[in-house]
């Protein structure tokens, strides 16, 4: 056994959390299924991608390879290594284990972890129906973490805090390769939700019932986002707030969030739900966000092969848990609001794709409004319809309803974006990761 100088005193803030999954953990190679377990630990580190590690119990022992390789980690302590057998394929090295972890760890002692760009690593965090939603490894984040992107922090003077994303920011302790080249830039949707939390804490008696954002410069993951929130009118029946996101002291979105104390129907009627499959017919499209599922009509949204057609799509998502406010169950709705904007554009035309954005083609969304129309429960399926009514001169327009399963329009939308050709490819700018979330 090596002695490893622990590197903890000269970084008291850096951190190592073990989060236990609340789902099932797989690891495979090809079809194989080498690791199984409903006990995983997802291993949460400054500076570095979360990993998903297995108890040794639940790996299949007869797949292992000894190998006499190791490395050492000054937060963790020395890694033992093994390969894997599989089919006639030998992996070398693929999985570690830490024999003797450090203190600050010591919850990882009889747990293992994959490359998992080497091994097909996925967590499934299940639903009531016996379905689940299934997110491959690296994972942008968890629902949670979602969530609080939008669950602002009360400030002084009234206004409202988005901490960095992760907090302490990438970087903080170690600067690594794989910071540089991920697509650091917050989404409009998230902006727009953070709104709508902020005027529903600053008038928690009246419902939200539409917001509208312009979007006038990227923010980024790595510093706090500031909102400022000013009441333009606080009315008994409508009021009305002037919002204000700024980030290192200049200004990155402002816009304009109505509340409403409600009143009884003296007419309803509402556009008809688009006839379409449901959601158990339709595949999976997995955006690395741990919680969440999100099924295509048609797999008509993401790469090269998604097939060209009218400028519309169709997405169906749903929530295996969500937190108890409402007023985040409208930002999470909200939040995928700039998503599918430019792909329904993108779908019309034979030599472009979703596989494009932010690679060879710069999208943004310019202007978003969402107005809320009855109460949303994300954990429910909602049908995300999408269809651009123009493109041209370097913008698009599309018109967004989004419907309960049961066929209840709860939330309708609007969004202008920019679409135009990149001068530069991402890698030629140092970012070659373009997920979204």
């Amino acid at each position: 056994m090596t002695e490893v100088a622990s590197a903890w005193a000269r970084y008291p803030g850096y951190a190592i959390d073990l989060v236990p999954l609340d789902g099932v953990g797989r690891a495979r190679v090809g079809e194989v299924v080498v690791a199984e377990s409903d006990r995983c630990l997802l291993v949460r580190e400054s500076d570095h991608r979360d990993r998903l590690y297995f108890p040794r119990d639940d790996v299949d022992a007869t797949v292992l390879v000894d190998s006499s390789h190791h490395t050492v980690c000054p937060f963790k302590g020395e890694a033992s290594y093994a390969g894997l057998a599989v089919g006639g394929r030998f992996l070398d090295d693929v999985l570690w284990w830490y024999p003797h972890p450090m203190a600050e760890v010591a919850g990882i002692d009889g747990y293992v972890a994959f490359y998992d760009d080497r091994v097909e690593v996925t967590a499934s965090v299940p639903f009531g129906d016996g379905d689940d939603a299934t997110a491959r490894f690296p994972i942008w984040g968890t629902v949670a973490d979602l969530t609080a992107l939008m669950d602002v922090v009360r400030a002084d003077g009234g206004a409202f805090v988005v901490p960095p994303f992760p907090d302490p920011p990438l970087g903080t302790f170690l600067e690594l390769g794989w910071h540089s080249q991920r697509r650091n830039v917050v989404e409009g949707g998230q902006l727009l939700g953070a709104a709508v939390v902020a005027a529903g804490r600053s008038r928690s008696d009246q419902r939200i019932t539409s917001a509208h954002m312009v979007f006038v410069k990227a923010a980024s993951f790595d510093e706090p986002l500031h909102l400022g929130i000013a009441a333009r009118r606080r009315g008994r029946t409508l009021s009305a707030f002037d919002v204000r996101i700024e980030q290192a002291g200049s200004l990155r979105a402002t816009g304009l969030v109505m509340t409403d104390a409600g009143g009884d129907d003296l007419i309803r009627h509402a556009a008809p739900m688009p006839d379409v499959p449901p959601p158990s017919a339709c595949p999976r499209h997995d955006f690395g966000v741990v919680g969440r599922e999100v099924r295509v009509v048609d797999g008509a949204y993401g790469g090269h092969d998604a097939p060209a057609g009218r400028p519309e799509l169709f997405i169906w998502t749903r929530f295996a848990t969500a937190p108890d406010d409402p007023v985040l169950h409208l930002a999470l709705l909200a939040q995928d609001t700039t998503h599918y904007a430019v792909g329904a554009a993108l779908r019309a035309h034979e030599d472009v794709s979703e596989a494009d954005a932010h690679r060879t083609i710069s999208m943004g969304p310019v202007t978003a409004t969402v107005a809320f129309h009855d109460d949303v429960d994300v954990t429910e399926w909602l049908l995300t319809e999408t269809r651009s009514i123009h493109a041209g001169r370097g913008m698009t327009q599309s018109e967004v309803r989004v419907f309960t399963a049961d066929g209840r329009l709860v939330a309708s939308k609007a969004v202008q974006a920019m679409v135009r050709r990149f001068d530069r490819t991402p890698e030629q700018m140092g970012q070659a990761d373009s997920r979204l979330m």
